[in-house]
């Protein structure tokens, strides 16, 4: 970093703020990243039945068929999510960018909203309503109709896809926005029909935005425990497996479940690498000045189109709707009565107030470090050019890899002991939470800083300004947008967040999402129901702020 001394002479300071900065960040991600999950690897080989190294673990889960078979039904879960979620996402972002619909800015609301819910709370919903005593089953079967289970694999995948389709809508809309009609006008005019120019022109050019949307749906459904934990009933996934193996205090085995936390890890960064380099070997550049102009239908199809783009939509918020709804209904113990009341929220602010206020507080904390971290980290990746840039990025960009429930067994292995025991104190939920959302404000101030001039930086030093009071006087209040934004979604996803809270809590420190898992194991749905409406509504305020924050100029992928 240049700086300037008392004669006016700019020179290299080797030992500035941001070399500090540097250093400061290498040490914290080595101590809370590198650190857990190298302990994680190191005890996945070991076992409680032999002394030393050995690779017994992974001989056990490659040769017994109930834990391979884990394995082969999380991947086979994940691709068929993600083929339904590309079936779904592409079609639809198609017709919401090329044609007139109805209520284009009311339907990107709701289908972010929809996104931003934890998964788990789709499932919870879907056995309210198709559950054995769910409201349709009963109302369905009063008239004769069977409703197939809601329960196994089903059910996962539908609850997934209903959740994740999002992501590639999200991505693909964004990238045919951005499509030159010159390229699609040249097909047309060459005689072909617009079938063929959307299938040889247009999904090769945003195959990359599908590879990148892609990507994301089948890590995520890959990592999630709470939906495979709810409905899955003996369809094991590797999150669930893992859960089982390393919380069980019958039969666990810790060691086991370190392994089983590799294979996923090893699982999520082979398809992150391929991603890539689909990426890389299909990459279209255009100049975007002519985007696809959009088509006005005629008023029945412009109606039928509507209606059918709403009704997925509706689906995909029906989770929503129904935990808000069934939230305000009268209870006995665990069963649904008649009429409408407060009695499950008043239930909830006595028996799990504690709860409530360590998801807010923890999610305070772990957004203050998050917002200092990111804009730090951003400008060191972005403005800091060199080996170690690149090598922050890809360390930042770890934890992306890393499903929750892996995420809070390697702390868990890491920081059980002293001089540094973390396990079971609020400290270590917290540190879960900066690390595991820490990308989200990283990338969204990234994109900010690759529009600010370095010019207004060195002007300032230039001024004898130092390096330090440069960044927070001038570049930060120039990052704030992409910074808040990024963190309101990091504290959106760290309120929701189970997979990791679920490894970590105590008695003490459970947060809502914990408690929504528990009281619907325990059948209590009122109160569960209360609970997730409280997310929900800080859910829906959270990306309300987002919306008006970042005005349109930051994605929330």
């Amino acid at each position: 970093m240049l700086s300037k001394d008392k004669s006016g002479k700019i020179f290299r300071n080797p030992f500035d703020f941001w070399t500090w900065a540097k250093i400061l960040t290498f040490l914290i991600l080595l101590l809370f990243l590198i650190y857990p999950f190298s302990s994680l690897i190191y005890r996945s080989f070991f076992t409680p039945k032999t002394t030393g190294l050995t690779l017994e673990n992974y001989k056990d889960f490659f040769t017994l068929p109930y834990y391979f078979n884990t394995l082969k039904n999380s991947l086979s879960v994940s691709f068929i999510t993600t083929l339904t979620t590309i079936l779904i996402g592409v079609p639809l972002a198609y017709l919401m960018t090329r044609y007139n619909i109805f209520g284009k800015k009311l339907i990107n609301i709701f289908i972010i909203m929809s996104l931003m819910s934890p998964p788990f709370i789709g499932a919870y919903s879907w056995i309210m309503l198709f559950g054995r005593s769910g409201f349709l089953t009963k109302l369905l079967s009063q008239i004769g109709i069977t409703m197939p289970p809601i329960y196994g694999k089903l059910g996962i995948i539908m609850v997934f896809t209903l959740k994740l389709f999002p992501y590639i809508y999200l991505y693909v809309s964004a990238a045919m926005s951005s499509i030159d009609k010159s390229i699609e006008e040249a097909a047309e005019n060459l005689g072909a029909s617009k079938f063929k120019r959307i299938m040889t022109i247009t999904l090769p050019v945003v195959l990359p935005s599908i590879a990148a949307g892609a990507v994301i749906v089948f890590m995520t459904s890959l990592a999630d425990f709470g939906t495979p934990m709810l409905i899955g009933e003996g369809y094991p996934v590797l999150p669930v497996l893992i859960y089982q193996e390393y919380m069980s205090e019958i039969g666990g085995n810790a060691n086991l479940a370190s392994a089983l936390s590799v294979v996923i890890v090893f699982c999520s960064t082979v398809v992150l690498l391929l991603q890539r380099y689909i990426i890389s070997k299909k990459n279209y550049t255009m100049t975007s000045m002519r985007p696809p102009e959009v088509v006005q239908l005629k008023p029945v199809k412009r109606i039928l189109l509507s209606s059918l783009i709403f009704f997925i939509t509706f689906v995909a918020m029906l989770p929503q709707f129904v935990v808000v709804i069934t939230s305000f209904i009268n209870t006995n113990g665990p069963i649904f009565v008649k009429g409408f009341s407060l009695k499950s929220y008043t239930n909830i602010m006595h028996r799990l107030s504690t709860n409530i206020s360590n998801t807010f507080i923890y999610s305070s904390i772990a957004i203050v470090f998050i917002i200092v971290f990111g804009m730090l980290i951003s400008y060191l990746t972005v403005k800091q050019k060199g080996k170690t840039g690149a090598l922050l990025d890809i360390f930042i960009m770890f934890p992306y890899v890393i499903p929750g429930a892996v995420l809070g067994i390697s702390l868990l292995v890491a920081f059980n002991k002293p001089p540094l025991l973390l396990t079971g104190t609020s400290a270590i939920l917290i540190i879960s939470y900066v690390v595991r959302k820490l990308p989200y404000t990283v990338r969204s101030g990234s994109a900010i800083l690759y529009q600010i001039d370095s010019s207004i930086e060195e002007a300032s030093i230039n001024l004898g300004v130092s390096p330090m009071k440069t960044f927070f006087k001038i570049t930060a209040r120039l990052m704030a947008p992409g910074i808040i934004s990024g963190a309101i979604l990091s504290w959106i996803t760290c309120i929701n967040e189970l997979s990791s809270s679920i490894m970590l809590y105590t008695g003490r420190t459970s947060t809502i999402s914990v408690a929504i898992y528990t009281e619907v194991v325990r059948n209590s749905f009122g109160t569960a129901a209360a609970l997730a409406s409280i997310l929900t509504f800080a859910t829906v305020i959270s990306l309300l702020l987002f919306m008006w924050v970042s005005k349109g100029k930051v994605s929330v992928i």
